[in-house]
């Protein structure tokens, strides 16, 4: 029950309103001396201070020096981009421009959520959902430029991984040390997990089609001819022979067309789950912790030019560090996969997941879990069947059909969260296993 204030020349109740004070403050008042119930009132009011609005000169203080571990990091920017431009010894190009991005997608992020604090909620979300996962779709962007199909398809898929197994794992051990129970909202928490299961779907049809085609195929060559097996064993050549044949369309063919409508009803199927997010249901996703609203620190227009600024950074290192990927693979004799599924989404991810992690100590896993789990279904819903309509404009055969073992762990790793999530609780022992379901992905990957 909340006592009510008392005012200059309220006699009435003053008393009891003193009584009523806890002990602590009752002495703090009686240091202060007379009019104790007014004073006090007084002095409550004297530490509300209205915050100032930001200008040219606090922006840029906020910007580089509101973290000073991330802004010493930004001299590995110009070293990296330097090292690369000559175009030597790529093992370091590769870990000196994995070290400058980490700062740079932390700025970015930083940038972006000044800026949507500028707007409405609604537009807020949206640049958060556009920009939240930059770094990642630049990366993806120059990889499929350069025809790294194969990178890209593991980047995604490991940022997806990353994000439900390895911060989200995280967030659930870091939080547990201090709470014994961690609660959450379990309804916004279902619906994120449902987008994710739609995606999953979407992954799994190519996967499907082309197991179905290759059967049929051989049980009508077999039906017609007698089949004579090669000396590897394969009937490739007579597959692919009776395909064109009959249907006029080769199986990546049939692929591709199915990958790039089913990215077209992704993408409507993600600005319908905006709209739901940002407008209809907007009260499953209100913020339930009590937390104060985060203070604007930047002006429009310095958000807009760091966004700028940063993404152009962000994109210079990323092609050096893509660049450089054939060289790492070489001489740490690891795989592309590999690569692609662990290594480089720690490098879009690293800022987010330390955010994720400190507020989840915090007890607010709410927060956390929105940063874990809405990043992996914008990359879901959103990058992958982007890139997908991308590889079509830029004629790169970017489609939905992942290899067997990668689809086969995303259905899995999506329906171990699901289950740990449903219930809006969690604890460390929950962490502790998705981080060992991470490290056993990490193992499987190496040896791939």
């Amino acid at each position: 029950m909340s006592r009510r204030p008392v005012f200059r020349g309220q006699t009435d109740g003053a008393e009891n309103s003193y009584a009523a004070m806890p002990e602590d403050t009752q002495n703090i008042v009686l240091e202060e001396g007379g009019g104790e119930p007014e004073r006090r009132v007084n002095t409550q009011e004297k530490t509300h201070h209205h915050h100032e609005p930001p200008t040219v000169l606090s922006s840029f203080k906020h910007f580089f020096l509101s973290s000073p571990i991330i802004t010493a990091m930004l001299v590995f920017v110009p070293i990296g981009i330097a090292l690369g431009a000559t175009k030597q010894n790529g093992t370091a190009v590769f870990i000196l421009n994995f070290l400058a991005i980490i700062p740079l997608a932390k700025l970015l992020g930083e940038s972006t959520e000044q800026l949507a604090l500028h707007t409405s909620q609604s537009v807020g979300g949206l640049l958060n959902a556009t920009f939240g996962n930059a770094v990642e779709i630049i990366i993806a962007i120059i990889a499929l430029k350069e025809g790294l199909v194969r990178v890209v398809q593991a980047s995604l898929i490991g940022s997806i991984l990353s994000n439900i197994l390895l911060v989200l794992g995280m967030c659930f051990v870091a939080g547990g040390i201090y709470f014994p129970v961690l609660k959450f909202n379990s309804t916004a928490a279902q619906t994120s997990s449902g987008i994710l299961f739609l995606s999953v779907l979407a992954v799994v049809m190519p996967a499907a089609l082309k197991v179905q085609i290759e059967e049929d195929v051989v049980e009508a060559k077999l039906h017609i001819h007698n089949i004579t097996i090669g000396e590897n064993g394969t009937l490739t050549g007579e597959v692919k022979h009776h395909e064109t044949a009959t249907s006029g369309m080769s199986l990546d063919s049939k692929l591709l067309l199915l990958s790039r409508g089913t990215a077209l009803v992704m993408l409507v199927v993600y600005g319908l789950y905006l709209f739901f997010q940002l407008h209809t249901h907007k009260h499953f996703y209100a913020d339930t912790e009590g937390g104060e609203e985060e203070p604007v620190e930047m002006t429009v227009v310095m958000s807009i030019v760091f966004l700028a600024v940063v993404t152009v950074f962000v994109a210079i290192c990323s092609e050096f560090l893509v660049g450089s990927i054939e060289a790492i693979t070489e001489a740490w004799g690891i795989s592309e996969t590999f690569a692609g599924m662990i290594l480089l989404p720690i490098v879009g991810n690293a800022a987010e997941h330390l955010t994720a992690v400190t507020v989840a100590m915090k007890n607010k896993l709410d927060l956390s879990i929105g940063v874990a789990v809405g990043s992996s279904q914008q990359i879901a819903m959103m990058v992958v069947p982007l890139l997908v309509i991308l590889g079509w404009i830029i004629g790169q055969p970017m489609s939905l059909y992942f290899h067997a073992f990668e689809t086969i762990v995303l259905f899995m790793t999506i329906i171990v969260v699901h289950s740990l999530i449903a219930d809006g609780e969690s604890n460390w022992l929950e962490g502790a296993m998705l981080l060992a379901v991470y490290l056993i992905l990490g193992i499987a990957f190496y040896v791939l």
